[in-house]
């Protein structure tokens, strides 16, 4: 560990001497006194790492030390977290590599031992539990039990990781939700560690395998989320190589005004942030605003860093800071060493104190705010509440294109529901499925609300968004307003202690009057395990072909995510996800028109029942203390009697299972050796999609349901299992078989190639057939491998936005794509895509596809390359006339770290090589 700077100092804290790496000391040869937090953070990173230049040098510090904000990111650093936080859909297929990677170095002669993580690495299981009850009473424990059935051996193999693996902590199902957990339990804002027989204090930094890991970011620790593939990098010592980037202040002055959440402003911010263009920047938060937030409304505004495209969202520590520490029942001790690092360090945050330098910054005054949602698509889109009306009447006609009025066999299944048989003509004019849905007759039009959604690490971490909405359920009940019967109403909370402040304050009840039962604790319908609809409900849907809508307090709508027959998706905080229950329909003005009518028939409007600030704050502060979160917290990794239940093999070596559906040894390492390649150029490459703007990760990896006629669903149903059986994308992640088969199967996806119709389809084209043949995506790619045809894929602005899910990049890899051609990629995707050795390629600014013409048709060579020199490549097309047309695109391996990952094939392949080495020397 070198020191070239002699920053190496000492702190006295708890009758303990800590060493620790001091910016001041460093402040004496340069001046970084207005430095931002975050790049504080990053200069403590590389001054605890300095090894002589090996991975971080002088220079880099130096480089950090005299940080220019106006400068274009193009100096390469290496960053090491100092843990990793996974969550179970994510962290399967990371221990997953983790066991194949044992085998593997085995193989190359190391030992399997190697593999194995070098930091505290933490998964909370989140993700796994759907809302199949709804409703009842009893909808938690049915849950839980469907759960464990579907996801046994799942939670098995995880139990194996727990046992085989040191520093490795698994939390079981039913806890809560791995942000909320992190942001209650597992964060320490400040790190203590034994090295060498010093005990090292450093700050608090983390890598998750959930984009919204920037939750963290609320209480001033820096991490952000990655791919499964970089974060198995650091787990097993691996630096992350990243460019010194741009930072972007947000200034925030006022308070928010009585009616506004903290989910209309981080919509606000949101939207704000996506438009200015902050992907691969660091956003950092400042303003005297900060002494009027809250740090659960700080955590919100972090968590949507992935939705307004960031690196990070970070709020400073200070007083706020600690107090949150004391109230989720931190100890005093370490609260102290908190606030002791941080003073010493000159990270502490006074109000008043100068700022800092940034490359950009925006300014609001949340007094501004007004009540919104986002949708019915991105997160970025917001509407304002008094706007949704119109807004629903400008979307509904693109969802409802092209439909015919259903007649028929569709009217006959209505009647088998006991609903009366709907009038042909009048289901042309203005289509209306009449449904009989809880005992009760119904109608669904365009715009019925179907799900009704109190779910997401966003919101359910916020007492003031979560007591807001059990009070407006109380004045609602009061009035003796009920959900409409065709909404799915489901209450998702982020940790047990949320429930615990609800029953103390007398509102579980109130919720459940209006259908708000409690149905699990975990991501559910945000992740898209909204599970089905009312039998009757999606025969209604079905029958017209209705646009019919959800409402959920999460952070994600993009198509297709969060239930397939659910076309319209929007964000909105817990009290509005509550108020549109009532309502049962966005085609509505909230603001205007009655939700509904009291016993005596007087219409309620929603100011009627919408509680003021203060009786939200006067509620927190009477119900929630420590110790809730003490008793919650104490056993976090123990587990119930389900958990403990499951059988799980022993050894180092995982025993990989032939015929499991869920677990399988993947193939990236087949037949690898020692040596290391090249970065060749491409020749005779066929175009897999050719895609617009906007494509995410849940389009490329779906994490929902698997359709029974999809390749994924076909292949399941030839080892015997069942569609009731099937579960979800999300949770396959360990079987590469399925999830290669689910690569660009989302059923909203649309493929220029075929005239942008929906669905996960291409055009197969070979020398017997110029003209194409329509085939499913993986079904074309394997034609493809077959002929030894190299693919490519095409896309527009934001490609892989979303999810940090490296599934996106892994199965676009196991297709057989060698690059990625786009006008922009999100920043997580890039990273993965290269992580998996795909090629990601920019479009020179102004074009794209469309621009140059470019169909899908034709053939494509790469070349410039340089084996991974070269900045820019040259696209060349050759059409089927034989005509060619060259365009040149910029070569996105940012680093020379990168490169080098890449011509190991990747950065796991990379990781192996090193550690074998190791050994061998």
């Amino acid at each position: 560990m070198s020191d070239s700077f002699a920053t190496r100092t000492s702190l006295q804290v708890n009758g303990k001497s800590y060493t620790y790496f001091s910016l001041p000391k460093l402040g004496q040869r340069f001046d970084i006194a207005r430095l931002p937090y975050s790049m504080k953070i990053l200069l403590e990173n590389l001054l605890r790492h300095e090894d002589g230049g090996m991975t971080v040098g002088k220079d880099h510090i130096e480089a950090v030390a005299q940080w220019d904000a106006t400068r274009e990111p193009d100096t390469e650093i290496a960053f090491m977290p100092a843990r990793v936080v996974l969550q179970d859909f994510t962290g399967v297929p990371c221990v997953v590599d983790l066991a194949a990677m044992r085998d593997a170095v085995a193989r190359l002669g190391g030992k399997a031992s190697q593999i194995n993580p070098l930091i505290p690495s933490e998964l909370v299981i989140d993700h796994s539990v759907q809302v199949d009850a709804f409703g009842r009473p009893d909808s938690l424990d049915i849950n839980g039990r469907i759960e464990f059935e579907r996801n046994k051996e799942r939670y098995g193999f995880l139990r194996w990781g727990q046992k085989s693996f040191g520093n490795f902590k698994v939390v079981p199902p039913n806890t809560g939700i791995v942000h909320q957990v992190n942001l209650e339990n597992l964060a320490r804002v400040v790190m203590e560690r034994e090295v060498d027989g010093e005990l090292l204090a450093f700050p608090d930094t983390v890598f998750g395998t959930d984009s919204h890991t920037t939750m963290i970011n609320g209480i001033g620790v820096l991490g952000w989320g990655v791919g499964g593939i970089e974060a198995e990098a650091a787990m097993l010592g691996q630096p992350s190589s990243m460019l010194i980037p741009q930072v972007v202040g947000f200034k925030l002055t006022g308070k928010l005004p009585e009616g506004a959440t903290a989910t209309d402003l981080v919509l606000t911010v949101t939207q704000m942030l996506r438009k200015f263009g902050v992907v691969g920047k660091f956003v950092e938060f400042y303003g005297e605003g900060l002494q009027h937030l809250p740090l659960a409304d700080r955590a919100t505004i972090g968590n949507m860093a992935p939705e307004y495209g960031a690196t990070c969202g970070i709020f400073p520590v200070d007083a706020e800071s600690l107090t949150y520490l004391r109230l989720s029942g931190r100890s005093e001790e370490q609260i102290a060493l908190v606030e002791a690092y941080a003073r010493a360090q000159g990270l502490w945050h006074e109000p008043g104190q100068a700022e800092a330098t940034y490359s950009a910054t925006l300014h609001l005054d949340m007094a501004e705010v007004q009540p919104s949602l986002a949708g019915p698509k991105r997160p970025q889109d917001r509407v304002l509440l008094g706007d949704m009306k119109a807004n629903f009447h400008d979307n509904v006609g693109a969802m409802t294109n092209g439909r015919q009025a259903k007649t028929g066999c569709a009217v006959d299944e209505l009647k088998a529901e006991g609903g009366a048989q709907p009038q042909a003509e009048h289901l042309a004019a203005k289509p209306v499925s009449k449904i009989r849905v809880q005992d009760q007759d119904a109608e669904l039009k365009d715009g019925s609300v179907v799900i009704a959604a109190i779910t997401s690490c966003t919101n359910t971490s916020n007492p003031a968004v979560m007591i807001g909405a059990g009070l407006l359920a109380r004045n609602a009940a009061a009035k003796g307003l009920k959900a409409a019967p065709w909404v799915k109403t489901s209450l998702g909370p982020g940790s047990l202690v949320v429930t615990d402040y609800l029953d103390k304050a007398g509102l579980m009840g109130e919720l459940e009057k209006l259908g708000f039962y409690l149905v699990g604790y975990g991501c559910t319908t945000c992740i898209g395990n909204s599970g089905p609809l009312p039998d009757a409900v999606s025969k209604g849907i079905a029958a017209n072909d209705l646009a019919v809508a959800a409402v959920l307090s999460g952070n994600r709508n993009f198509e297709g995510r969060i239930h397939a027959e659910v076309k319209m998706n929007y964000l909105a905080s817990p009290p509005l996800v509550v108020a549109y229950a009532i309502a049962g329909t966005i085609d509505i003005d909230l603001l205007t028109e009655p939700l509904g009518k009291d016993g005596d028939g007087n219409p309620v409007f929603l100011r009627d029942i919408w509680p003021s600030n203060k009786e939200i704050g006067d509620t927190i502060a009477r119900t929630i203390g420590p110790e809730m979160f003490k008793q919650n917290y104490a056993d976090v990794f123990k587990g119930d009697s389900r958990w403990n239940a499951i059988a799980s093999p022993d050894g180092e070596l995982y025993a990989w299972d032939a015929g499991s559906t869920y677990i399988k040894n993947p193939p990236y390492f087949d037949g690898m050796t020692m040596q290391v390649g090249s970065i060749d150029d491409v020749h005779g490459a066929r175009v897999l999609g050719l895609f617009g703007d906007s494509i995410t990760t849940d389009h490329i990896s779906p994490a929902g349901n698997i359709k029974k006629d999809s390749p994924a669903g076909r292949f399941l149903q030839e080892r015997g299992v069942q569609p009731a059986d099937f579960n979800s994308y999300g949770s396959r992640r360990g079987n590469d078989d399925v999830m290669v088969r689910g690569t660009f199967a989302n059923i909203r996806i649309r493929n220029r190639m075929l005239g942008g119709e929906e669905g996960g389809n291409t055009l197969y084209f070979s020398d017997a057939n110029a003209a194409g043949e329509k085939l499913s995506i993986y079904d074309a790619a394997m034609k493809y491998k077959t002929d030894g045809v190299p693919l490519v894929v095409f896309a527009g602005k934001e490609y892989g936005t979303g999810s940090s899910r490296d599934w996106a990049a892994k199965g676009t890899n196991l297709l057989g794509v060698k690059a990625v051609v786009a006008e922009s990629f999100e920043r997580i995707h890039r990273s993965n895509l290269v992580g998996m050795g795909v090629l990601p390629l920019q479009f020179k600014q102004g074009e794209n596809a469309q621009t140059l013409g470019l169909d899908g048709s034709e053939t494509f060579d790469i070349t410039g390359l340089q084996d991974g020199a070269g900045k820019h490549a040259t696209v060349t097309a050759t059409r089927k006339d034989g005509s060619t047309l060259e365009f040149e695109a910029k070569v996105l391996l940012l680093t020379p770290k990168e490169v080098e990952y890449f011509r190991n094939g990747g950065l796991l392949h990379y990781v192996l090589r090193q550690l074998a080495a190791k050994k061998a020397a």
